[in-house]
């Protein structure tokens, strides 16, 4: 049988990282600050999660996480999903800090695929963990192309895409993955976002990082920075609706809601995808109740 090995994560580094990757991600990461929107290459370390599972956003999160850091990690909207309690565990276990699951006590926040419902401070930093993160995929596939096309500022390929989706459908299908413009200059993808999020991205206080672990791309929007989702002047953005319907346990009806099936009673209800907020709403009406 092979040997066991004994190890404790004290003999890792701080955040498990070593500081010669961590100084280098950082170095990236203020090029991005610097260049609202603009993809930054980085040497993409490996890590114990695989690549696809948010490697991108974790060497992010470890590389600036301070021992006085508070970190809340969610996937999806959920605290409590598998790989938020993954990577929130191995964030913990590396580095000692505390963790949380209010967005409001929090000084990191890493997610996969939403924004919190509460809006982010100046003092605080979302991760958004991004597994595609060139908004020109859709329309070309080569990587030197791309480059070029950003640099030449020639997105007339983005918009003929558009144009043909309300030719086709009579609207911009695109859910996620919204393309959108940042500081009037670079189109990005905000990350596999529902377009009810693009919106808290414009002029927001805190500060938005992006990471792409499989694609070795960093980008990052400041705060107060403008970012507008493609549209055209007669067929504009618009963001999901749910039609009055509210969430099933804390009642909000102004939250981004998932739809959920019982495939045993056959009834479809609502209920909101950012597990904390809607967790923090119960506990305040049960609050006022008593």
């Amino acid at each position: 049988m092979p040997k066991q090995l004994d190890f404790t994560m004290e003999e890792y580094n701080f955040a498990f990282l070593d500081e010669g990757s961590k100084r280098e991600i950082r170095r990236s990461i203020l090029k991005g600050i610097s260049i609202p929107g603009y993809q930054v290459p980085f040497a993409s370390r490996e890590l114990p999660i695989g690549r696809g599972w948010g490697t991108g956003g974790l060497q992010l999160t470890l590389s600036l996480l301070g021992k006085e850091d508070v970190l809340k990690v969610i996937d999806q909207g959920h605290d409590d999903s598998v790989n938020a309690v993954s990577i929130r565990k191995l964030a913990e276990t590396s580095s000692g800090i505390e963790t949380t699951e209010d967005a409001a006590e929090a000084s990191v926040m890493q997610t996969r695929h939403r924004i919190p419902e509460e809006s982010l401070r100046s003092d605080q930093i979302l991760v958004l963990q991004v597994p595609e993160p060139e908004p020109l995929r859709r329309v070309e596939a080569r990587e030197t192309e791309t480059e070029r096309l950003h640099g030449e500022m020639e997105y007339s390929s983005i918009w003929v895409r558009l144009y043909e989706d309300i030719v086709r459908w009579g609207e911009i299908t695109i859910g996620a993955d919204y393309p959108c413009m940042v500081h009037h200059r670079y189109i990005f993808n905000p990350s596999p976002i529902p377009r009810y999020d693009v919106t808290k991205l414009h002029q927001a206080e805190g500060l938005y990082l992006f990471g792409a672990g499989r694609e070795k791309k960093i980008y990052a929007i400041p705060p107060y920075t403008d970012v507008t989702p493609l549209q055209f002047e007669d067929y504009r953005f618009e963001a999901e609706e749910f039609n009055g319907a509210s969430c099933r346990l804390c009642g909000s009806d102004d939250t981004f809601l998932d739809e959920i099936y019982d495939s045993n009673s056959g009834e479809k209800y609502f209920q909101c995808s950012d597990t904390g907020y809607c967790n923090k709403i119960q506990m305040k009406r049960e609050e006022e109740k008593s």
